[in-house]
């Protein structure tokens, strides 16, 4: 049999209070709810080691118990060990219980009608533990999800409603998601699932995705334009399309490709109302296809460049 680190598990200290048990428990409780990931098997198992180890830590009695065995053995988290050798009986045959072979070892079947919190609420993972403000009463826990949602540089800019279908319980709901002008990556967008048929709060975190030729740098926005190379050699105007409408730029001659063009405040503004720069990189490209008299006045080019 291996023997549990459930501190590690827990990713808490062994001299860590009820506080620190708790909190690291809500943590990745959160992170592998099945409600949250269906289907996953990976997911459904360490949420599993998860609940025996903080059912474990949490009690009193049974960490006490639980410290006792480890330090008296020197024990290390996959050590194997026979139970027999130190006075625990193990038998196999699959009693179909909530917690591993080494917890009912120790402690006993969470299957036999003691005090085990084997199945856990999702209130009490979701839920807020206290009450914000003074002298206010605890409100009722309420539920809450994750999601994450991708929008273009565009959307972000103007603001957008999305439709999005999540899957909760084996059911499929569709939610409208409205997200502000001007929110940046990785802000959460909350929703009232109750609206949709869903029982509690949903936090959409934000992707702002990058795209072929416009990408974000904080608030600035980087944008790519093609030129020939004749448009760089006698310079141009050239008319590029921005978020705040069309914008013409002017092309100087001898322009050298690859170059950073700034026009100050054209970029990104968030929701404070701050305003980046909007950047234009010109590539030097030549047509896809040249002409008969194009490509006469490139030899041309070529001969008196010799």
């Amino acid at each position: 049999m291996k023997y549990k680190d459930y501190y590690e598990i827990l990713g808490v200290s062994k001299d860590a209070d009820e506080k620190e048990i708790k909190s690291a428990y809500r943590k990745l409780a959160k992170k592998y709810h099945p409600d949250l990931h269906q289907g996953d098997d990976a997911a459904a198992e360490k949420f599993k080691e998860v609940s025996e180890a903080y059912e474990v830590l949490s009690d009193k009695d049974k960490r006490n118990k639980y410290d006792k065995f480890g330090s008296n053995y020197d024990f290390s988290s996959g050590y194997d060990f026979d139970p027999s050798q130190y006075g625990y009986t193990y038998t196999t045959g699959g009693s179909g219980a909530d917690f591993s072979d080494f917890f009912e070892t120790i402690f006993g079947s969470s299957k036999s009608g003691g005090n085990f919190s084997g199945g856990f609420n999702i209130n009490d993972i979701f839920g807020d533990f206290s009450s914000k403000g003074r002298g206010k009463s605890n409100k009722k826990a309420r539920n809450k999800f994750e999601s994450e949602l991708s929008i273009s540089i565009k959307e972000a800019y103007e603001g957008v409603t999305k439709n999005v279908s999540l899957t909760y319980k084996q059911e499929e709901y569709d939610i409208a998601v409205k997200i502000p002008a001007g929110i940046t990556s990785n802000k959460k967008v909350k929703v009232k699932g109750e609206k949709f048929g869903l029982p509690g709060d949903i936090l959409f975190k934000i992707n702002i995705r990058d795209e072929k030729n416009l990408s974000l740098d904080g608030l600035d926005i980087i944008k790519t334009e093609n030129i020939y190379p004749w448009e760089a050699a006698l310079g141009t105007t050239k008319t590029v399309e921005t978020l705040k409408g069309k914008l013409k730029l002017k092309i100087p001659k001898a322009f050298v490709g690859g170059n950073k063009m700034r026009i100050p405040s054209k970029g990104f503004k968030d929701l404070k109302g701050n305003v980046g720069d909007l950047y234009v990189i010109f590539n030097i490209v030549n047509p896809k296809e040249l002409s008969e008299e194009q490509e006469k006045l490139y030899k041309e080019l070529e001969k008196i460049s010799k």
